[in-house]
């Protein structure tokens, strides 16, 4: 018997990470001669965390944008390497990790922060746990023998994904909706094991003319619990309305909360929020970017569904720009203007001044 195919490929051992690390399992990274025990401060135990400071000496890696919100010196330019102290436990770690306490515990310096030695691996571990939807925040601890057997196992390179997946359509239907009963469905499952993301097709647009398309990030807050911070909600539902009145378009909806952070790191932001933070200042203060989302997917899944070229709907200026990197032709940016509220006003300027969308 053969056994290659039965071997897990890239993309299943990088999935395998990912679920490790939400469980609060460590992972060994890879770079040359050199491998350390990777573990993401979120979901790690206190037995677990022992467990990595008596293997060897630890560092706590957190982003630029985190060091920043603590006064700690990012010399590696995108990250900072904080050694744990002797006897820190893991409510001093969480404490450097998670801001949503930062006003209950105020006093957590000052830190000292690695400028000797290569960041590789403590950078791998940071886009893991991204990538896994987990605060970037992450233990590292170089391993000087051998790693403990059935870890998973990655080299530093492979921690971030340099493209996006394959997808596949697993399945399509008819659903008459409320914006138009002429609807039909499709579920997109991708090859790295991550979430699925979802196409809705109104009518039965025209493949040799521009569509009418909106790229649709997901807001269980907003498209579902009506949420009053954003207008998200609006925007989906006048999106589907304008693809309806036309008589065709299709709109992607894609897995990526939050602006790509995750759910659980999203409403860790609206807790910023609520301490008086704008929604970009939240994002910087958990560690992480603006914007974390990713496009490409969005123009592979149009490809797929057999379009070139869009009318976009969107007042976000990346979205064209991303689109039209990746083969999709934007031939009209249509303005999708809706759900302004006095309650989100301040979120919505905050776009426009800070992330630049047309408003």
């Amino acid at each position: 018997m053969d056994p290659a195919p039965l071997i897990p490929t890239l993309a299943e051992r990088r999935a395998r990470a990912r679920g490790d690390l939400r469980m609060g399992l460590p992972v060994v990274v890879e770079a040359g001669d050199r491998a350390a025990l990777v573990a993401a401060v979120e979901g790690l135990g206190e037995a677990r965390l022992r467990a990595l400071l008596a293997a060897g000496e630890a560092d706590l890696a957190i982003t630029a944008r985190r060091a920043a919100t603590l006064k700690a010196r990012a010399y590696d330019g995108d990250l900072a390497r904080i050694p744990v102290p002797a006897g820190a436990d893991l409510g001093w770690i969480a404490a450097l990790a998670d801001p949503v306490d930062d006003l209950a515990v105020p006093m957590k310096g000052p830190l000292r922060t690695r400028r000797e030695g290569d960041p590789g691996l403590h950078r791998a571990a940071l886009a893991l746990a991204k990538s896994a939807l987990l605060l970037p925040a992450a233990i590292v601890v170089p391993l000087a023998g051998r790693a403990p057997a059935g870890l998973t196992r990655l080299a530093a390179r492979d921690c971030a994904d340099p493209e996006p997946p394959a997808f596949r359509d697993v399945v399509a239907a008819r659903l008459p909706m409320a914006a138009s009963e002429a609807g039909r469905v499709h579920v997109f499952r991708p090859g790295d094991g991550g979430a699925e993301h979802h196409a809705i097709e109104i009518g039965r647009p025209d493949r040799d003319r521009p569509v009418l398309a909106r790229l649709h990030s997901a807001c269980f807050t907003g498209d579902v619990l009506g949420s009053l911070k954003c207008d998200c909600g609006p925007q989906l539902r006048a999106a589907l309305a304008r693809m309806g009145a036309e008589g065709a378009g299709v709109l992607l909806y894609l897995n990526q909360e939050g602006r790509g952070i995750g759910l659980a790191n999203k409403l860790r932001a609206y807790a910023l929020q609520d301490q008086g933070f704008d929604t970009v200042e939240a994002n910087h203060r958990l560690g992480f970017e603006d914007d974390e989302r990713d496009f490409r997917a969005g123009a592979a899944l149009l490809r797929i569904l057999g379009f070139g070229a869009v009318r976009l709907l969107t007042n976000n200026p990346a979205k064209v720009a991303m689109l039209e990197a990746n083969g999709i032709r934007v031939a009209e940016r249509v303005p999708l203007i809706a759900g302004r509220t006095a309650r989100n006003e301040g979120y919505l300027a905050t776009k426009a001044a800070k992330s630049g969308h047309l408003l």
